[in-house]
């Protein structure tokens, strides 16, 4: 299928370039002395990544350690009450450790081991990258340091406290907001004193290359069993597929498998209390070209150029930036990204809840919201939702602070 001058029959062979560019948005901005730890990557995970012994050994893990293939659920009460356009979810969720985040990160560590490393480093927001790498690093017996900003560690004690019984050791960064920015610029200053001995983990697919195209293909596992279990359940694809949107993991996993198709594909972003700069985390609905933690993509940015500051009702969501492959897809227009806000999330929150015995992430919650306002919108068709992850998490701040709806 070629949309605009876009050939996604081979897509994937051509994006990103040997420079780890999609279009403009990409690259490796980083210090003379990482360049040759990322060459190190590089060449390591294009080497291995083509070896019967590393993808047999990935597809080992996945179904006997972390429960793949998850399953697709029909969301039929919440379809009944919303009209005719039939919804479903993805039930990321159901993975190991209750998120996608395990997906990439046992193939980071898995690389890691492959590669020699002691060590494992990584940032989290919401913590469920933290908990998936802190289990990850405990399955391969490796070492792990999680940078975290001291705003999530008090929103996500639970996620904190998995990390620790892991045996992670949870860095708390105060500087800032404290928020995943924070986070993500300590993890690589901890790098980049001590890369020989070990590989970041980044959470997301941001970062410079090969991050974005690695951290992409170990999630695309989830767009290549949706579709096919989308087809095997209704006999047809659905008519449009919804994730949410932060640095976009779990979403250019999902979407993936999708793109060469004729479906109508939504990013959601978290436009948090409202518009204005500061109040949300939506980059690539209101942000502009520019570079931050490696790479260049659509960012917030501040009066003198800087990364703006950010939040959302979701700790995953806070960043200031979207991955390279978004900024792309948004560009070519292959993917509407749009908004939905905090209270939305919520009230879909508890909706899912009640109605389908699913409490989701506030993250997915985002996608939620907004699929269901696209299904009155739609008034018939099929709309296919990945859930990122399970709401655990987020139970006792949602309760103190929104109460029990």
């Amino acid at each position: 299928m070629k949309y605009g001058e876009i050939d996604f029959d081979t897509y994937f062979k051509n994006y990103p370039d040997k420079n780890g560019y999609f279009g403009k948005y990409g690259g490796a901005y980083i210090p003379d002395e990482l360049k040759n730890a990322m060459d190190e990557i590089t060449e390591a995970y294009f080497t291995i990544c083509k070896s019967s012994k590393f993808i047999n050994e990935l597809r080992r893990i996945r179904k006997e350690f972390q429960g793949r293939p998850t399953p697709i659920s029909y969301l039929e009460r919440l379809s009944g009450k919303l009209g005719h356009v039939q919804l479903y979810v993805k039930r990321e969720d159901l993975n190991h450790t209750g998120a996608h985040k395990l997906n990439h990160c046992m193939g980071e560590a898995l690389l890691a081991k492959y590669m020699g490393k002691k060590k494992v480093i990584a940032e989290t927001g919401a913590g469920q990258h933290g908990v998936a790498l802190a289990t990850a690093a405990a399955y391969f017996g490796l070492e792990c340091d999680i940078y975290m900003g001291a705003v999530d560690i008090k929103k996500q004690a639970p996620n904190v406290a998995r990390m620790k019984i892991l045996g992670a050791n949870v860095v708390e960064v105060t500087d800032g907001l404290a928020t995943l920015k924070e986070a993500v610029d300590a993890a690589f200053a901890a790098y980049s004193r001590d890369y020989k001995d070990c590989i970041y983990c980044i959470g997301s697919v941001v970062g410079p290359h090969p991050f974005p195209m690695m951290v992409r293909d170990f999630q695309s596992v989830v767009g290549i069993e949706a579709r096919e279990q989308f087809l095997d359940m209704t006999g047809e694809l659905p008519d449009a597929i919804v994730a949410c949107v932060g640095g976009g993991s779990n979403a250019m996993g999902f979407f993936s498998g999708f793109l060469n198709d004729p479906v109508d594909i939504y990013g959601v972003e978290p436009l948090g209390r409202g518009s204005a700069l500061g109040d949300h985390a939506a980059s690539l609905t209101y942000g502009s070209e520019g570079i931050m933690h490696g790479f260049n993509s659509i960012m917030l940015k501040d009066e003198n150029g800087d990364p703006a500051p950010v939040y959302s009702v979701a700790s995953g969501l806070d960043y200031p930036s979207s991955g390279p492959e978004h900024a792309f897809l948004h560009d070519i227009e292959r993917v509407k990204y749009d908004v939905v806000n905090d209270d939305d999330t919520i009230d879909a929150f508890f909706t899912l809840s009640r109605l389908e015995g699913i409490i989701p992430a506030i993250e997915s919650s985002h996608a939620v919201a907004y699929a269901m306002k696209l299904a009155e919108k739609m008034g018939r068709g099929s709309i296919l939702i990945n859930l990122s992850g399970r709401g655990d998490k987020d139970m006792d701040y949602v309760i103190e602070k929104y109460g029990i709806r």
